[in-house]
């Protein structure tokens, strides 16, 4: 599998390298040269499966000449485990309605979708730099759940350091204890004075600067990393096929940030999956929603909210997409890319927007209705609900109720324990494994916004 940039400049590479590069060297994010496509044969085969096994079927294309099915099968075999996601349904549906189901994605260590990714991403880690005797250095931004799940997934590692940011005061308090009670050698929080858009610029920024890059040996755990939006491929498979697939076609309501979990969506339909539709469930941060609606995407300001995992507005991934709309022009895309770097805003074109409407639906969800829906779930069958889970609740209200309705669950609700609380009544309890978290010592370092300040803590680090 050969993987191209979309914006035509970088050079080609493998899996191996588009998992240690992260954002291509022109500024562009990879994907597949093309993608590949599974059998309604082989998709029927998944059911009954482990995940494990499913996650074999569906990634074993994307890794072909970079890692051999034996290494591979054990990586998965060794992150979609009981010790690991503490269910022996890995990613387990709860149907909530006749034809509504809620796909759990946070029965992992930090209790996020992001661990499915996270946790192999790390393990890819291991084995390309055993590989070539080399060391990395991880630099990655969040909005709260990819800190936390890239932090636990690189601990310890010996070839790996890694530098988190996240906006001062802009994560819940277990977000960010999560990440900042880890106290290892080879991690290092950073929060920093802005928003989760400011830690992405700079992020963004640190890879555009290719002597830095190539100084510190730069590469990337945020969804610009194409294996992370590959791991995420996995689940919508295995929760399709749950509910009948490939024989019935089944609709997704994705709680959507940066856009990359929903562009996996994306990429499983593109592989065969039937998948209707995918709506795409925002929070008042809605640049998303506003681009379906109006054809134009344009940068807002970002507003805090009780869903801050989704206090985004200008989302990575959604270049990855704008490639696919363009007919993979990526003259076009880098067209797009410096216009918006220049006005912060776009117009699609009329066959682009076209696309997108029939790939999907958007909803704006604002705090009240998300704290609405809360409370009407609890009251109504005892569930709770973290707030971004909410909004995909209604959200999903828009699908065709004739089609399975699976609205992926991102969070647990403890992660979001006050919102919780607020709406339904109920405290969240922490699980067993972290009972201990308000009491575990923190260690973090605040920097400006500054490029500048990042770089020589980075270099400091490394030189150490």
């Amino acid at each position: 599998m050969k993987y191209i940039s979309t914006r035509g400049k970088a050079a080609v590479l493998d899996f191996e390298g588009v998992t240690l590069t992260g954002l291509a060297r022109d500024g562009g994010l990879y994907v597949p040269e093309s993608f590949p496509t599974l059998t309604a044969e082989k998709i029927r085969a998944m059911a009954g499966q482990p995940y494990a096994d499913i996650a074999f079927t569906v990634i074993k294309p994307f890794v072909a000449g970079s890692v051999d099915d034996a290494s591979l099968k054990a990586m998965l075999d060794a992150t979609y485990c009981g010790d690991v996601f503490r269910r022996s349904a890995v990613a387990p549906l709860v149907q909530l309605g006749p034809n509504d189901w809620v796909l759990e994605l946070f029965h992992g260590p930090t209790l996020a979708f992001k661990d499915f990714a996270l946790q192999l991403l790390g393990r890819f880690f291991d084995h390309f730099t055993a590989k070539r005797q080399q060391k990395l250095t991880i630099l990655g931004a969040t909005s709260g759940d990819t800190g936390s799940a890239a932090i636990e997934a690189c601990r310890g590692r010996k070839n790996v350091t890694i530098y988190m940011l996240h906006p001062k005061g802009r994560v819940s308090e277990v977000q960010r204890r999560q990440m900042t009670t880890v106290i290892e050698p080879n991690v290092v929080n950073v929060a920093v004075d802005g928003t989760f858009d400011d830690c992405q610029a700079l992020v963004k920024a640190c890879f555009n600067d290719l002597m830095f890059r190539d100084e510190v040996n730069l590469t990337a755990v945020n969804s610009i990393n194409w294996a992370r939006v590959m791991a995420q491929v996995v689940y919508y498979f295995s929760s399709a096929v749950a509910l009948g697939a490939p024989d019935r076609a089944v609709s997704y309501s994705v709680p959507t940030g940066n856009f990359g979990d929903i562009y996996a969506g994306y990429i499983a339909k593109s592989m065969g999956l039937p998948i209707e539709k995918l709506v795409i469930a925002t929070n008042s941060n809605d640049i998303l929603a506003r681009t379906l609606q109006t054809g134009r995407y344009e940068r807002g300001d970002v507003h805090a909210t009780i869903s801050p995992s989704m206090d985004i507005q200008v989302s990575s991934n959604f270049e990855r997409m704008m490639f696919d709309l363009a007919s993979r022009d990526s003259h076009k895309v880098n067209d797009y890319m410096d216009e918006f770097a220049q006005k912060d805003s776009i117009t699609l074109g009329d066959a682009e927007i076209s696309k997108a409407r029939d790939l999907f639906l958007a909803e704006q969800v604002d705090d009240a209705t998300t704290k609405r829906v809360m409370a009407a779930l609890a009251a109504s069958n005892g569930y709770i609900a973290d707030p971004h889970t909410a909004v995909g609740l209604k959200a999903a209200e828009h699908l065709n109720a004739q089609v399975p309705r699976i609205t992926l669950s991102t969070a647990h609700p403890v992660k979001f324990g006050a919102a919780v609380k607020e709406a339904t009544g109920v405290t969240p309890d922490l699980p067993s494994h972290m009972a201990d978290l308000y009491q575990r010592e923190e260690q973090c370092r605040v920097l400006a916004n500054d490029i500048t300040a990042l770089q020589a803590l980075v270099r400091t680090g490394v030189n150490s």
